[in-house]
């Protein structure tokens, strides 16, 4: 009996120093590390032209408004890009501004295909309004961050502005896209879309009419109240909010992302998912709105990418360590393929990006 109490004590004591040890490792790679993440997209994720591939996997798409395979999207360059700025790497980002000006920028006016072949070629007229202003800001605040090559970065962002406020508008608001070859806008402004702290940079730099950011701070400021829920999507020409009956964490957190710069902050989503992580020590991808119950049983990394950004974001950075201690535990589970949110031999590039982003942000404020 006491040599089973002493080797109880003992496989404690040995899990007890593992995770300390594990822990430990973690606290020092916030302070000091490169994500792996970056080496397996750049390992595993980059087509031989420099483009980004959505999918692991090879695959091919049944129609050109889907996306499979080794497809480019503007969204992965867009999120690729600000993680340049955040880390600081101008190398990553001149090679990255490359692959917007070469693949991605259509003349005559400088829209950005929304999506390209694996070999940069685009089938496609339309833009995702999202990326473009993800892709402005980054180069507004890469021309702010780094003086070489200031000038035509500036210039390009004043170009992609200029293209979206002609003819990407509908009753004066900016929408979910344009199709360039038709001349046809839909009336949609999806609310993960209406990217505040973009927007912020884009009137800062005039590259947009002043008060620009106050009308779609307006957008964000007048949603209605769901008891906890954003809605989905913003009708410019009915003026009315749509919600879905199955919310989207990652749509909901973007949203809660945005709303951080403004005086509307959501306090009650993160309470909800405080109290989830807590009681259930994990965040599902999907909940029914009215329920406020898991729609699904899976994970996402990158809800945990965007949780950690509206920790970091909100101050608390007790909660950003706790997701990030979970969040990494979903990577490297594939030994093929190290640094990666691989499940069932394959991924989508967001959900390494967002990762990505909360990790390096996370680390940012660690350092200050």
């Amino acid at each position: 009996m006491i040599f089973r109490k002493k080797r109880t004590w003992l496989v404690l004591l040995l899990i007890t120093v593992t995770v300390a040890s594990i822990l430990l490792l973690r606290e020092r790679f916030l302070m000091n590390g490169v994500s792996p993440t970056v080496s397996f997209i750049e390992d595993h994720m980059t087509n031989p032209n420099g483009t980004l591939a959505t999918y692991l996997q090879d695959a091919t798409s049944e129609k050109a408004d889907t996306v499979a395979g080794r497809e480019a999207l503007s969204e992965s360059l867009g999120l690729w890009m600000q993680y340049a700025v955040d880390s600081d790497n101008q190398v990553l980002f001149e090679q990255s501004y490359e692959q917007l000006k070469t693949y991605f920028l259509t003349p005559p006016d400088p829209y950005i295909a929304w999506k390209l072949d694996a070999k940069g070629e685009s089938h496609v007229t339309t833009n995702a309004l999202g990326d473009d202003l993800r892709i402005i800001g980054a180069l507004l605040q890469a021309a702010d961050q780094w003086e070489q090559g200031r000038e035509t970065k500036l210039t390009t962002a004043a170009a992609i502005s200029r293209a979206l406020t002609q003819s990407a508008q509908q009753r004066g608001y900016l929408v979910d896209f344009h199709d360039f070859a038709s001349g046809h806008s839909t009336d949609t402004l999806s609310l993960v879309y209406v990217d505040l702290p973009s927007l912020q940079t884009m009137e800062k730099h005039q590259v947009v009419e002043p008060g620009t950011y106050a009308k779609y701070e307006a957008i964000l400021m007048k949603m209605p109240e769901d008891e906890l829920f954003y809605p989905k999507t913003y009708d410019v020409v009915r003026k009315e909010y749509t919600y879905d009956d199955t919310v989207n964490l990652i749509d909901q957190l973007i949203v809660a992302n945005h709303l951080t710069v403004t005086d509307r902050k959501p306090d009650k989503l993160i309470s909800f998912l405080k109290k989830e992580f807590s009681t259930r020590h994990q965040l599902p991808g999907q909940y029914k709105r009215k329920s406020h119950t898991p729609a699904v049983s899976y994970e996402s990394s990158s809800v945990y990418g965007l949780a950690i950004l509206l920790a970091v974001r909100s101050g608390d950075p007790k909660w950003a360590k706790q997701l990030y201690n979970h969040m990494t535990t979903l990577r490297g589970q594939d030994s093929r393929y190290p640094g990666g949110y691989v499940f069932d031999g394959n991924t989508h590039l967001f959900d390494n990006l967002f990762p990505l982003l909360g990790e390096i942000n996370l680390q940012k404020s660690i350092k200050k």
